[in-house]
C-alpha cells in the first residue's frame, strides 16, 4: 500500500508537470506571436510565463515601448484566474464554447502597471481623456486640482506622484440564475474601489445571444476608499489660493459633473454622503438595487434626475 501511494504521487507529479510544461510553452508561443503582431507598433518584452495549482496563469515582467513615443511602460503581472489548474488546461474548450459549461468563475488581472507621470505619452492620453470628459480649453484652478476632468500630467506631480502604479483583478462568477462581476483595482497612495455588479440570467446562455444580449441590472456596489488623495487635493487647492469651502464646493461640482456626464443627476440621498466624505471620512459606499432588473441599455431613456430613484441609489460612509 506504501509503495502505491509512492507511485501515485510521483505520477501525478509527472502528470502535473508534464501538463504545466506543455501549457507553458503553448502560451509563450501564444505570447511570441502577439508581440511579432504589435512589432510594427510597439517593441514587447516579457520575463517568462507563470502557472499556479491553484489556476492562475500570468506573464511576467512585460516592458511596452510605443513606436511613436520615447518613453516605455511595465506591467509586473498580466494574466486570468480560474478555479483550478485543470481549468487552466480546458481554457481552449471553454474559449471554443466546446462542453457543457463554462467554469464557476473567471478572472484577469493585471498587477503593477507602472506610469510615470512625466512619460511622453502620458500627456497625450490625459488630453485625449479630458476632451472625451468635456473639458474645453484651459481648465479653472478649482477643475485643475480636484480633477474635473481628470488629472493632468503636471498636476499628479504637484500631488505628490511621480509614478502611477495600476493594479486590477477582475472575476465573473456564474450562478446559474445570475452571474455577478467583481472587480478590486487601485492606485498606490492615491485610492481603492471595490465593486461588485450582479446581472440577471445565465452567463453561457446569455452570451450566445451575441449582439441581442441586454444586460439587465440586478445590483451595484462601488466601495471607495480614500489613499490620501483627498489631503492632497486639499493641500494643494490651498497653495493655488482656494478656501476650505471653495475646495469643498469644486470638488462636490466635479462629483456632480461626472454623474451628468454619465447620465445622471445625483439627488442628496448621494450628496449628503459624499460631503461628510469629503470633509475628513476614509471610505463611503454607493449602492443601486432596482426593485426589479433592470436594461442598463435603458437607463438612458429616462430623464437624468430619475435615475437614482429608479436605481435606488444610495451612499454610506465609514
Amino acid at each position: 500500500m506504501k509503495k502505491f501511494t509512492i507511485w501515485a504521487v510521483i505520477l501525478a507529479g509527472l502528470a502535473y508537470g508534464g501538463a504545466k510544461a506543455y501549457l507553458h510553452s503553448e502560451v509563450a508561443d501564444s505570447m511570441d506571436m502577439a508581440v511579432l503582431m504589435m512589432s510594427p507598433y510597439a517593441t514587447v518584452e516579457y520575463a517568462g510565463v507563470r502557472s499556479t495549482m491553484t489556476g492562475e496563469l500570468t506573464i511576467e515582467g512585460i516592458r511596452v515601448k510605443l513606436h511613436d513615443f520615447r518613453d516605455d511602460f511595465v506591467i509586473d503581472r498580466l494574466g486570468i484566474d480560474t478555479p483550478s489548474f485543470l481549468s487552466l488546461v480546458k481554457m481552449n474548450d471553454y474559449m471554443s464554447m466546446r462542453g457543457d459549461s463554462l467554469p464557476d468563475s473567471f478572472g484577469l488581472l493585471i498587477e503593477g502597471l507602472h506610469l510615470q507621470t512625466d512619460a511622453d505619452f502620458f500627456k497625450e492620453v490625459y488630453e485625449f481623456g479630458a476632451t472625451a470628459r468635456g473639458s474645453v480649453g484651459e481648465p479653472t484652478a478649482s477643475a485643475m486640482c480636484t480633477g474635473k476632468y481628470g488629472f493632468a500630467p503636471d498636476t499628479l506631480q504637484a500631488l505628490g506622484y511621480s509614478e502611477q502604479v495600476f493594479s486590477m483583478a477582475m472575476t465573473v462568477h456564474n450562478r446559474g440564475r445570475d452571474f455577478e462581476l467583481e472587480v478590486q483595482s487601485g492606485i498606490e497612495n492615491m485610492w481603492e474601489v471595490d465593486a461588485n455588479l450582479t446581472l440577471a440570467g445565465d452567463l453561457l446562455n446569455e452570451m450566445l445571444k451575441g449582439a441581442s444580449y441586454r444586460p439587465r441590472l440586478s445590483k451595484l456596489t462601488i466601495d471607495y476608499t480614500d489613499r490620501s488623495l483627498n489631503s492632497r487635493i486639499r493641500k494643494l487647492c490651498k497653495s493655488l489660493g482656494l478656501s476650505e469651502e471653495e475646495t469643498l464646493k469644486a470638488q462636490m461640482d466635479a462629483f456632480k459633473y461626472q454623474g451628468e456626464s454619465n447620465g445622471i443627476v445625483f439627488d442628496e440621498y448621494l450628496l449628503e454622503p459624499y460631503l461628510e466624505f469629503l470633509k475628513g471620512k476614509e471610505r463611503i459606499k454607493f449602492t443601486a438595487k432596482p426593485n426589479e432588473p433592470i436594461a442598463m441599455s435603458q437607463i438612458d431613456l429616462y430623464k437624468a434626475s430619475d435615475v437614482p430613484a429608479l436605481l435606488n441609489l444610495e451612499a454610506q460612509v465609514f
